[in-house]
C-alpha cells in the first residue's frame, strides 16, 4: 500500500484542510504520563494518509493541532482515547471534544471476543496482519523511514474499523450505550490525571 505520509515539525501547517472525520493516535516515550512525554501526534483522513506532527518538546506549542483537537465539529476517532487524551491534556494542555474510541466500541460491540487491541481489529475489519515491533521503539529523536509508516498505520484503518464496529453496535441495539459511555471519557481522564486510576465503580 502506497501512503501519503507527511512529517510535520511542531505543528500542524496554517490553513490546512483535514475534514471534520479524522482519526487521531500519539506516541509516547513510555505510559507514565508523569516521566514519559508526549513525542508524535499522528492524524489521517480516511484517504491512506498520515499528518505526523513531531511536537516540540521543550515548548509544547502547536495551536493549529490544538484548534483542531478542541473543534467541536470534528469527529476524532482513537483507539484507546483514555491513554492518548491523558497525555493530549497533560502536555498540550488540551481538552480534546467529539472523541470516538474503537477500543471502548469493540469492548461493547464485539463481545463474542476478548480480544480488543488494534493489531484484531485491523486483522478482523480491514485483513492486514499489522506488525507492532516498533510498539517499544525510540520515538523522542529522529525517525526511521519504519518508524513513519509504524505511525501512519496506527491511523490509517481507524475510520474503517470505526463504520464497521458502529454497523455492529446499531445492529445489537448498543449504539444508545456506547453514546452515552463514550461521554464520561474525558472525566476518566480527570481521575487518571488525579490518581484515580482504579475502577470508582468497584465495591
Amino acid at each position: 500500500m502506497n501512503l501519503d505520509i507527511k512529517l510535520h515539525k511542531e505543528d500542524l501547517p496554517d490553513q490546512i484542510e483535514l475534514g471534520d472525520n479524522i482519526a487521531v493516535d500519539c506516541e509516547f516515550m513510555g505510559l507514565n504520563v508523569e516521566r514519559d512525554r508526549l513525542c508524535l501526534v499522528q492524524i489521517s483522513t480516511g484517504n491512506k494518509d498520515a499528518h505526523i506532527i513531531q511536537l516540540n518538546r521543550n515548548l509544547y506549542n502547536a495551536p493549529n493541532l490544538k484548534k483542531i483537537l478542541e473543534n467541536k465539529e470534528v469527529n476524532k476517532i482513537f483507539h484507546f482515547a483514555r491513554a492518548d487524551l491523558l497525555f493530549l491534556k497533560k502536555y498540550l494542555k488540551v481538552t480534546v471534544q467529539n472523541v470516538s474510541c474503537t477500543k471502548i466500541m469493540s469492548k461493547l460491540a464485539r463481545s463474542y471476543s476478548d480480544k480488543h487491541g488494534l493489531k484484531d481489529l485491523v486483522k478482523e475489519f480491514v485483513g492486514v496482519d499489522l506488525n507492532k515491533n516498533l510498539q517499544s521503539s525510540d520515538f523522542g529523536g529522529d525517525l526511521s523511514e519504519k518508524q513513519l509508516q509504524y505511525c501512519a498505520k496506527d491511523v490509517i484503518y481507524l475510520h474503517e474499523i470505526y463504520e464497521s464496529l458502529f454497523k455492529i453496535l446499531i445492529r445489537e441495539k448498543r449504539d444508545i450505550l456506547y453514546k452515552n459511555t463514550i461521554k464520561f471519557i474525558n472525566s476518566r481522564v480527570d481521575l487518571d490525571l488525579a490518581s484515580f486510576t482504579s475502577d470508582i465503580w468497584s465495591h
